[in-house]
């Protein structure tokens, strides 16, 4: 039955050759020849010491009425439960998005395996890369995805920002020819005559294409891509039931359900991810309109002013966006920008996006929000009045506006998953607490990965990274360690903001907080403003990069790089860092001219000359 056919009153000789032709058809023709999300990986037959076979293949079923319906012929059915998963409006982009990552109607694998080799809850990056590498690796695995596959990342993180972040740039550099006598030699015309001009801003039409990219790439997030790999998907909420026993609690039902899959399994990984951070002690707050980046890429109006409870990374990209866009962005932040990060690359940043219109107050503590106005349908905006005190003022203020962007770091989810059933330890708000081996504290059987795991970055791309790490640990005996990993983080903000690091982990290789590196260290930096690609460009006038060596030694130990294409450069001092490259050997490698990337160069080539021999 598990292969579609029946074989009846026949010898025994014959039924081995049909299960081995059968076989070989599964491994040779049925499964992809390349490997998805991790090209180092592209072995289709490993098997794990449990499973001998290659994973099975599972069709969607009823494909055809899980198809979500755009407006005006959606029900109030489907209305809801796209606002409800912070998917507005049900438009064609925005059907196509939901009809990859999560089906309307959907009937889930029945019935499920007698036992899995991985049992993935959560399907953003780090439940997708490791249910599907398992699969591509031999693996029987599977995924429970609650709510939409892809995750934070796909639907309201890395990729519709990213959207609206291009359309932001497109905006300063339009506002930059529109000046009569402008230093590009570049005019507009407007019937035939050169004139000073506006740059208008279509922000429907801005999202517009936000969703339409995001629907674009969502396919290779959604249901039909795992099942082509291999891997089970199942819809609803995975919650342990024992250390080896998950229930997928279905949509609609109750934990304990009859109808509810049973999974067992031989070893599980935790992906739930996070969710934004709301505080509890601002009056008013919790009944205020607010917004996070859940719901801020649902607008469909331009706020005409948006205040930012925060100064990280989302609250910097955001506010920089929105300011290029139209609107009066005041940004609240507690202590200074970037906490943790580089004091001199902070400021830097915030002077450039001061010049562009974004205003900050420090030292601040929000004491009420009031909800003035409630938007009154889908396409309005409320209005809200934020009360605080500031170091700016001596008395407090208050900022009304109509949309409070909460960006205050997240919390892992752990809730609601039965943790203490499968004798998982974790943090109710920091997660799952592991090893150095991204496995549980308490449980060899179960994994974590992604942002809810206690004390590492929460990071797209440290999720997929910590996936293989398990994948290789859970089902292949390897030994890979969290702490091997070098990890760059960066802001994408104009200038972007880089910077690496590593993951630390105490005596008993169980993963801590990242802590400040107190050893003494070397400094080289070199400015952009001498580098010829930036003077041409007319750009990173106050950027830099910042590496920093082992007192004494060419060994590096990080770096900050404030810049056009951060993100690019600091992915040189990445590798030098993970292979034990040292800054001479960053200088001594040839770099095109001209490129900013040569300012990384530049850091290297001053530690040479630090060391040149002279003739008295």
């Amino acid at each position: 039955a598990d292969f579609g056919f029946s074989i009846t009153l026949i010898d025994m000789t014959m039924v081995i050759r049909l299960l081995y032709l059968s076989l070989l058809a599964n491994f040779f023709l049925l499964r992809p020849t390349t490997c998805f999300i991790s090209p180092i990986y592209s072995r289709t037959a490993a098997t794990t010491s449990g499973s001998s076979l290659p994973s099975q293949r599972w069709q969607i079923t009823n494909m055809s009425s899980s198809q979500w319906n755009e407006s005006p012929t959606s029900t109030s059915e489907e209305q809801t439960l796209a606002k409800s998963l912070s998917i507005w409006p049900l438009d064609t982009y925005n059907v196509n998005l939901l009809n990859e990552v999560r089906h309307k109607q959907y009937t889930n694998p029945n019935p499920p395996l007698p036992i899995y080799d991985l049992v993935v809850i959560g399907a953003g990056a780090g439940g997708l890369v490791s249910s599907r590498q398992a699969a591509r690796r031999g693996a029987k695995s599977c995924m429970i995805s609650a709510e939409l596959a892809g995750g934070d990342c796909l639907n309201a993180g890395c990729v519709p920002s990213k959207a609206l972040l291009r359309c932001a740039k497109l905006v300063r550099e339009a506002k930059k020819i529109v000046v009569q006598d402008n230093e590009y030699g570049i005019s507009v015309t407007n019937s035939g005559k050169t004139s000073d001009m506006n740059v208008s801003i279509d922000f429907p039409k801005i999202m517009e294409r936000m969703r339409k990219l995001r629907a674009h790439i969502a396919p290779v997030d959604g249901h039909a891509r795992g099942d082509s790999l291999g891997t089970q998907t199942f819809q609803g909420r995975g919650v342990f039931t024992s250390p080896s026993t998950i229930e997928v609690v279905e949509h609609g039902q109750q934990l304990g359900a009859e109808s509810n899959p049973i999974l067992h399994f031989r070893k599980a990984v935790i992906a739930t991810g996070g969710r934004p951070f709301v505080p509890d002690n601002i009056s008013g707050l919790k009944e205020a309109p607010y917004t996070t980046n859940l719901s801020l890429f649902n607008l469909q109006q331009l706020p005409k002013r948006m205040v930012v409870l925060g100064a990280g990374v989302v609250a910097l990209e955001m506010a920089q966006a929105f300011a290029s866009f139209g609107s009066e962005v005041t940004v609240l932040q507690r202590s200074r920008l970037l906490s943790r990060g580089d004091e001199e690359a902070a400021e830097a940043i915030k002077q450039t996006l001061e010049k562009e219109g974004v205003k900050f107050l420090s030292g601040v503590s929000v004491n009420e929000v009031t909800t003035i106005k409630e938007a009154t349908n889908n396409d309005d905006l409320p209005l809200m009045s934020v009360s605080l005190s500031c170091a700016e003022h001596t008395e407090p203020i208050s900022l009304d506006c109509e949309c409070l962007l909460l960006a205050l770091g997240r919390t892992a989810n752990v809730d609601s998953l039965g943790l203490e059933s499968a004798g998982v330890d974790f943090h109710p708000s920091k997660g799952i607490l592991v090893n150095d081996f991204s496995q549980s504290v308490s449980n060899p059987d179960v994994y974590a990965v992604g942002d809810c795991v206690s004390d590492v970055f929460r990071l797209t791309h440290m999720s997929g990274e910590m996936a293989k790490v398990v994948v290789q640990n859970a089902l292949f005996k390897g030994q890979w360690r969290l702490s091997s990993l070098v990890v760059p983080a960066v802001m994408y903000t104009d200038p972007e903001y880089a910077t690496i690091g590593r993951i630390h982990v105490d005596e008993n290789d169980n993963v801590v907080s990242p802590i400040e590196n107190n050893e003494e260290v070397d400094v080289y930096k070199a400015e952009l403003q001498h580098n010829d690609r930036a003077i041409l460009d007319s750009s990173d006038k106050t950027s830099f990069v910042k590496i920093l060596c082992k007192k004494g030694t060419g060994t590096i130990v990080g770096c900050t790089i404030v810049s056009s294409r951060a993100g690019e450069m600091i992915n040189e001092v990445s590798l030098a860092m993970k292979h034990d490259i040292s800054l001479e050997g960053v200088g001594r490698n040839i770099h095109s001219y001209p490129t900013l990337g040569e300012a990384v160069m530049g850091c290297g080539i001053q530690f040479i000359n630090s060391r040149w021999e002279t003739m008295n």
